[in-house]
């Protein structure tokens, strides 16, 4: 019977070994793909505020 509870207590804790380990890997693999995925985008220059007809639309309604 003691020697059960030991195997239970191993597996446990192998466990959440693998998983601090699969935790940390997947840290490190998001932050290693971060810029290259940022460097793909569209235009940074372009990203931002425009005013289109649209949006000039809404403001002159919102105005009245």
């Amino acid at each position: 019977m003691a020697e059960k509870k030991e195997e239970s207590g191993l597996a446990r804790r192998d466990f959440f070994k693998a998983a601090g380990l699969g935790l940390g890997a997947s840290v490190i693999g998001m932050a290693a793909a971060g810029p290259a995925a940022a460097a793909t985008g569209k235009d940074s220059a372009n990203a931002g505020y425009r005013e289109t007809p649209h949006i000039r639309t809404y403001y002159d309604l919102a105005r009245a």
